[in-house]
């Protein structure tokens, strides 16, 4: 038996409202309601409303801000701009309009020498992007040059010099200095102990094989230039790149 107080709903002119079941997310651009809540549609004498946790929105006034609606009225029938925003991403700043300066620099890989854009913001790095004004590289940079930010900032970075010393299983920090006394009293024992000033046949040799130099992909141009310049003039003939290996 039918409860009395029930009402025949399929006796009405009026629409029913949905069940709690159906609720959908509504307003997926952010435009109507904040970030994760639900909503569900609710017909009234005003016509469909989006009541969710916080408010009550026309559903006339929802229909304008659909990506659809601005695609089809709006200047951008492509949806490749504005159409497509949502109103998080409408608000969006990228981290580089924060900056206080914007220096230009080398990338510090390899010698194609790629233009950069370095974005500071208190004396910090906030941003590294490829410079548009570069006639080599015109805004590009490769994947190392993109995350050289984690030159300065990354969490593996040593700030000190280690050093482990022979048939120890530890390292031990030195200071700088300390450090270019031992690499410059080592470099020029090893040079006198192994110089080869002629063959047995009266060559004139002027070099050494007691050691050589293998640089890194990460020094500029200049610093290959005096480093190659230096070590030939210490007379080793072994002076290489691990690009090339």
């Amino acid at each position: 038996m039918a409860d009395n107080g029930a009402v025949d709903e399929s006796k009405m002119g009026s629409r029913p409202s949905p069940a709690k079941s159906d609720r959908a997310r509504v307003g997926t651009s952010g435009y109507a309601r904040g970030r994760g809540e639900t909503g569900s549609l609710c017909s009234g004498a005003t016509g469909f409303e989006v009541r969710t946790g916080r408010r009550r929105v026309d559903i006339r006034d929802l229909i304008p801000v659909w990506s659809v609606v601005r695609q089809a009225r709006g200047d951008d029938p492509l949806a490749l701009g504005k159409a497509a925003q949502s109103a998080r991403q409408a608000n969006l700043k990228p981290r580089t309009a924060e900056a206080d300066e914007v220096v230009r620099s080398i990338c510090p890989y390899c010698a194609v020498g790629c233009g950069q854009r370095i974005f500071v913001k208190n004396g910090e790095v906030t941003q590294i992007e490829g410079d548009p004004d570069s006639p080599i590289s015109r805004g590009r940079l490769c994947p190392k040059g993109a995350a050289s930010r984690s030159y300065v900032q990354s969490s593996l970075r040593e700030y000190k010099v280690k050093y482990r010393r022979p048939y120890s299983t530890e390292w031990e920090e030195l200071e700088l200095e300390a450090a270019l006394d031992m690499i410059a009293d080592r470099l020029i024992k090893t040079r006198e102990e192994t110089w080869e000033d002629e063959d047995e046949n009266e060559v004139k040799l002027h070099r050494t094989l007691g050691f050589a130099h293998l640089g890194g992909a990460t020094l500029d141009n200049e610093e290959n230039y005096l480093m190659k310049k230096f070590y030939t003039a210490m007379g080793a003939i072994q002076v290489e790149n691990q690009a090339r290996i």
